[in-house]
């Protein structure tokens, strides 16, 4: 993998089959180049596609959140990590640069902490696209959480189906979002779903569109006050290679909706390799879950 960025479709192909002919070789030098990590791998790839059962980079430990934000400290601190162009033209877009993130991401972390979430906790996601979106889920995996994000524009039926199965104790969502000229009650939806899903212990809610909501004693909370008091610091949870990162669940179309289960290093050094190849980023400062960070420009927030 190297310094390479594919240029036409012969190269393409010898690339492909350099991974072919020896992947255990082509994912070594990937990892070895582009990713921090507390304790190198005993084994790279181990699979068993008769059970089925792969697993990548056996014995390493990593947080994944220290490739994504901490490593660019020093070089990129000041420089914007997350644009966030909201639904209103008049609002203000949002330039937030490694640094701040690095500080919103450990309040959060502070706070998930504060409420009970520990490593190995389940977090259900149910926020529209804006940064406490992208700085939630790096919250989880700072502290070894795993989070499932729900999309934002589902049924309280279908919320409360991945609220369920996948053990969550909290759900972070948002009064609102917007959807063009129009508001949907998110926190509404959320209520509805929560009516069947007797492990949630406590809501935490983004003000998003100033909506006059009903809280529940004792559950639900603004985020915002909580963030303002949490402490600027926390340090990264040492993980296992193997260690879950998060739950996506399939649409349900076709029936019960199937949760696919993404572990930390597997995921962050696929999704590096996808930027590289398929969108040609020259500079490569992202890992996976920095995708949605960088470059967040959206219409229906």
């Amino acid at each position: 993998m190297s310094n390479y960025h594919i240029k036409h479709l012969e190269e393409y192909y010898q690339v492909y089959r350099k991974s072919v002919r020896n992947p255990e070789s082509f994912w070594d030098e990937i990892a070895e180049e582009h990713f921090v990590w507390r304790k190198k791998w005993n084994k790279v790839l181990d699979w068993n596609f008769s059970k089925p059962e792969v697993k990548w980079f056996e014995g390493a430990k990593l947080n994944i959140t220290e490739n994504c934000i901490d490593r660019h400290l020093h070089i990129r601190g000041d420089k914007t990590a997350i644009l966030f162009e909201p639904n209103n033209p008049d609002e203000e877009a949002q330039h937030i640069t490694y640094k701040q993130l690095k500080e919103r991401v450990c309040k959060m972390a502070n706070v998930l902490r504060e409420k009970g979430i520990e490593k190995g906790g389940r977090v259900v996601i149910y926020l529209p696209m804006i940064p406490e979106l992208a700085i939630s889920l790096l919250a989880c995996a700072r502290i070894g959480a795993v989070h499932s994000v729900v999309f934002a524009g589902f049924s309280s039926t279908a919320l409360s189906t991945r609220i369920n199965d996948c053990g969550a104790k909290m759900v972070l969502t948002s009064d609102g979002s917007y959807r063009g000229a129009k508001t949907i009650d998110l926190k509404g939806i959320v209520d509805d779903a929560l009516e069947d899903c007797p492990g949630i212990e406590s809501v935490l809610v983004v003000n998003r569109i100033n909506s006059d909501i009903k809280m529940k004693e004792g559950r639900d909370e603004w985020l915002a006050p909580l963030m303002e008091d949490a402490y600027a610091d926390y340090p990264p949870e040492v993980m296992d290679a193997e260690d879950p990162l998060f739950i996506l669940y399939t649409s349900g179309s076709t029936g019960k909706p199937k949760g696919m289960m993404h572990t930390t290093a597997g995921y962050m050094e696929i999704q590096l390799t996808h930027l590289k190849t398929y969108f040609n980023i020259v500079k490569m400062t992202y890992t996976g879950v920095q995708q949605i960070l960088v470059g967040l420009r959206v219409i229906h927030t």
